[in-house]
């Protein structure tokens, strides 16, 4: 069994058990007196053109596989209120319990400090968890290619754009973009570390990044450390990336957005220039 069958084989468990608490019904209760989700894709820069500055999701995740602890995180709204000042575009909140540490608990927590869009970071494979995500107010939520067959990807997506919500699609080989693009995945996410192995090869995100349409979000995932990785994503494609890590474990979480954005900013500038002058050429 891989890592990720073997986290899935307990979000299982742990959805129906909630599933018993708080039924269907309920959730769609729930999501009927809630205000419409925030428009993530404007917020990640969709349909900007020129090309926006790179964007940052900034992540609340006190675990992780790969590394264990991180941060204790004993207050996730003080934290998600440190990113939004930063700049942060859109905030990530990781609400599996068994590896990571989250809860849903954490996305009410920071749903109710902050008004820009909100990413239900989790192992998505019962479409309850898409009402669930809307219900607790999420305005984005997480596909990962690896988890769902073709069916369930297109199903999943369509549950979360007829919820209002964007959907962040997550992607780890050739393969992965290939479906992910068949699906109709607007913002596509790739994933550098090794699903199997746990190891981040941040080479991997230019040659996937390549393949994915004009006019997506280009998302990269893991291996952010410093702004020298910012700088790599961003002169590779990217118009977001996920940081989490290098968030929660830093003691200026806000400063070390901005350090982030504008080393975006720069790599970004630099890569049109050099768009540019080939161009004259």
């Amino acid at each position: 069994m891989s890592v990720l069958d073997d986290i899935i084989a307990g979000v299982r468990e742990d959805l129906q058990a909630r599933r018993q608490v708080v039924g269907l019904g309920r959730l769609q209760e729930l999501i009927a007196s809630r205000p419409p989700a925030l428009d993530a894709w404007a917020a990640l820069g969709g349909d900007d053109s020129p090309r926006a500055a790179l964007k940052i999701i900034a992540e609340v995740k006190r675990r992780s596989p790969s590394k264990g602890a991180l941060a204790e995180i004993a207050d996730p709204a003080s934290l998600a209120r440190s990113y939004a000042d930063g700049g942060a575009a859109v905030i990530s909140v990781l609400t599996e319990q068994r590896r990571f540490g989250g809860s849903l608990a954490d996305l009410d927590a920071v749903r109710a400090a902050v008004n820009i869009p909100l990413l239900r970071k989790d192992f998505t494979c019962d479409p309850y968890q898409i009402w669930e995500a809307r219900a607790h107010g999420a305005d984005l939520i997480l596909l990962i290619v690896a988890a769902l067959t073709d069916g369930e990807l297109s199903e999943f997506l369509a549950l979360g754009h007829e919820l209002g919500m964007n959907v962040l699609v997550e992607t780890h080989t050739s393969e992965e973009v290939r479906r992910a693009v068949a699906a109709g995945a607007r913002i596509i996410g790739v994933n550098v570390r090794n699903l199997k192995t746990l190891d981040v090869d941040r080479s991997v995100f230019g040659a996937l990044a390549g393949l994915i349409p004009a006019g997506a979000i280009i998302v990269a995932e893991s291996g952010v450390r410093n702004t020298d990785d910012v700088r790599h994503y961003a002169s590779h494609g990217a118009n977001a990336v996920l940081v989490g890590e290098a968030l929660v474990s830093d003691a200026a979480p806000r400063e070390r957005i901005g350090a982030f954005t504008a080393a975006g900013a720069a790599a970004v500038s630099a890569a049109g220039l050099a768009s540019a002058d080939e161009a004259v050429r």
